[in-house]
């Protein structure tokens, strides 16, 4: 899922979005109350018109600012509170606005609020903080219920979002807590909050068995195209991540033999597209030496470019993991992506 915090995918259209084979993007109700703000979203009409996005929309409750805006937030058993990282005005959350934000506005995939702590904490912080998710996520389900949704949206799904961070007991008593909640889906929060890697790939197999096999599974934050494939074959569905537009702003290309760092001076007279294998109109317009001219130019179209490329990029991808499943060569593209990442590795040290 494309992240679109602000009701954009950074620089694309929504032509563009369908184009990469995106099905659903994503909003975030903290940024979106602060601007354009409730009475402007919903006076036009709600997510889907303000956007021109006629997909389904997901937001994210504003649970990982609670992380991300932490100095600038203060948390309650009512409330999260914080001062907007713009003009310092007060804003406040409560699991009941947040749901109420997401009915009015049309969103189709709801996430409520919860509370995700930084990596490393104390395990009492980290208790604390499911503890208080899960007396939030019943709170959220009885406003799901009570309050009026937008008249041109059918019955959209509540989630659950389990939380923990890196204790695997706490994990499992949060899936345990939530689930019992009987939701629509469930979230595993809280990774990809600066944890190694070994942790998430020791964490992630657990937590997911410990949630329903016959409801969708979303794993927030997690970007990178093995990470994907491995969390998939752990029964992982659904994923969202700023990694494929944010690098390619930064002049970062996904491609089938890897990532291109396309600043890289060795790129500046290459006349091969980013990826021969790759389908999508970048590929078969612009040369590598190009799309280097324009990122050390500033040429807006440059970011742009790579970002278009870089959702198609995962689109395929997803395309790739969901044949593979039907295949049975899941375990063989896996295989595949870690020879990738391998070789960026070394490549990267003899840099």
């Amino acid at each position: 899922m494309p992240v679109g915090t602000l009701g954009t995918v950074k620089g694309l259209t929504v032509q563009d979005l369908k184009a990469t084979g995106a099905q659903i993007i994503l909003g975030n109700v903290y940024h979106l109350s602060i601007r354009p703000g409730p009475a402007i979203l919903e006076a036009l009409g709600g997510l889907h018109r303000f956007t021109g996005w006629d997909g389904p929309i997901l937001t994210d409750s504003g649970g990982y600012q609670v992380f991300s805006l932490a100095s600038k937030c203060k948390i309650s058993e009512e409330e999260a509170v914080f001062s907007s990282h713009l003009d310092g005005a007060t804003h406040r959350f409560t699991p009941e606005s947040v749901i109420e934000f997401e009915l009015k506005n049309a969103v189709d995939l709801i996430i409520p609020l919860d509370q995700c702590v930084p990596y490393p904490c104390e395990k009492s912080v980290a208790l604390e903080a499911l503890e208080r998710t899960g007396r939030w996520a019943e709170r959220s389900k009885k406003a799901f219920a009570a309050l009026p949704r937008h008249p041109e949206t059918p019955k959209p799904l509540l989630f659950g979002i389990v939380q923990g961070s890196m204790f695997l007991d706490l994990r499992l008593r949060a899936a345990e807590q939530i689930t019992a909640l009987n939701l629509d889906a469930y979230c595993l929060g809280g990774f990809s909050v600066g944890e190694p890697r070994e942790l998430l790939r020791e964490l992630l197999p657990p937590s997911a068995a410990a949630l329903p096999l016959d409801k969708p599974r979303y794993l927030m934050g997690l970007g990178e195209p093995l990470d994907i494939v491995e969390a998939v074959m752990e029964g992982i569905d659904l994923f969202d991540c700023v990694v494929p537009t944010r690098h390619g702003r930064n002049g970062l290309a996904y491609t089938s033999q890897g990532r291109l760092h396309m600043r890289n001076a060795r790129h500046a007279a290459d006349p091969k597209p980013l990826d021969s294998e790759c389908g999508c109109s970048v590929c078969s317009t612009y040369s590598r030496g190009y799309l280097r001219h324009l990122l050390q130019a500033n040429e807006m179209l440059g970011p742009r470019l790579l970002s278009y490329h870089n959702l198609w990029y995962y689109g395929n991808l997803m395309k790739t993991i969901r044949q593979a499943i039907g295949q049975g060569t899941l375990p063989a593209l896996r295989a595949k992506l870690a020879v990738i990442r391998q070789n960026e590795e070394t490549d990267k040290e003899i840099q």
